[in-house]
């Protein structure tokens, strides 16, 4: 998975390409670390709109995510997910947890 990184003021926007699965992990977690701990940003938004497949072992790394952010006082959007990825987090019901836009 390639994952390109934007800062836009308290805002970091992580894009998301190719398949989301466990061997991810590394690289997910190298992503947004720096940004959890980097104080003038208060937002993570997570853009899937070129993620092709989504596994459970992803749905743990964004819960991961959440867990972390919500620790340091930061919200996680997940953005622009196409009907594959959708599909998936409303089957894990994933829309009481993340804000999806």
């Amino acid at each position: 998975m390639k994952i390109t990184t934007e800062l836009h003021a308290d805002r970091a926007h992580l894009l998301l390409e190719g398949r989301f699965d466990y061997t991810a992990h590394k690289a997910f977690g190298d992503a947004y670390d720096p940004l959890l701990r980097n104080a003038e940003l208060h937002a993570l938004e997570i853009d899937m709109q070129n993620v092709d497949y989504l596994d459970s072992a992803a749905l743990g790394m964004l819960l991961l995510l959440k867990e972390r952010a919500v620790a340091l006082q930061k919200h996680v959007v997940l953005a622009r997910c196409p009907p594959v990825v959708s599909h998936v987090l409303r089957i894990a019901q994933f829309h009481q947890l993340f804000t999806i836009i």
